[in-house]
């Protein structure tokens, strides 16, 4: 199983975007296109479903050797023995989802400003997503953030940090060149045409820098 430290381009499977009987076709081509982890997000979904979908695509995230991350619901992670739980702002606290799991677990924790970057790693999670950075229709509640601060959050938060929000391979070199070193891409790799193509892309961005 790929470490965390090493995972730089974080996938979300966003069942918004990517219709259930289309996730293991869109999860192949992800992992064709080099992603390190993948989260399974279902925000509209009831959790039965969702737990099925997890069910069918542990396997080949297992083996690829790629984390699977379940949004909100520590309760599928703990029955089909995921890699780990992403938790929002709102969402339970992270001591809780670990009793709930009852097992070692990732679990990462969405930041909206380096404050609570701060806040989440003395939680005790085991990375962040922080942004948004770009405007984001995943995200239409916050607003975008900016570049300004990834330096800083890099410099006060020892975790791997996940920059996220609007990021897409046309964005991707200015949030390198603002400090990060790890991105979450969602649309830009979901409603890309060539989705392992756009992922390879992406890929090479991060590794070159």
């Amino acid at each position: 199983m790929k470490h965390l430290v090493d995972c730089h381009l974080y996938a979300i499977l966003d069942l918004s975007y990517v219709d259930i009987s289309d996730c293991n076709r869109v999860a192949e081509l992800l992992i064709d296109g080099g992603v390190d982890l993948i989260q399974l997000r279902g925000k509209k979904v009831n959790l039965e479903p969702l737990a099925r979908v997890a069910a069918d695509l542990h396997p080949i995230t297992l083996r690829a050797g790629l984390p699977l991350i379940i949004n909100d619901h520590p309760e599928v992670a703990a029955s089909i023995s995921l890699e780990g739980v992403h938790l929002g702002q709102d969402d339970l606290p992270i001591h809780e989802v670990r009793q709930k799991v009852d097992r070692a677990c990732l679990v990462g924790k969405s930041t909206h400003s380096v404050d609570q970057a701060v806040a989440a790693q003395i939680e005790g999670a085991d990375y962040i997503g922080f942004g948004p950075l770009f405007a984001t229709p995943t995200k239409p509640n916050y607003s975008p953030i900016g570049l300004d601060h990834i330096a800083e959050v890099h410099e006060k938060v020892r975790l791997p940090i996940f920059c996220i929000g609007g990021i897409k391979l046309d964005n991707l070199r200015d949030v390198i060149a603002a400090g990060a070193r790890r991105v979450v891409i969602v649309s830009g790799l979901l409603q890309s045409p060539r989705i392992a193509a756009a992922a390879q892309s992406a890929k090479q961005l991060l590794t070159a820098a």
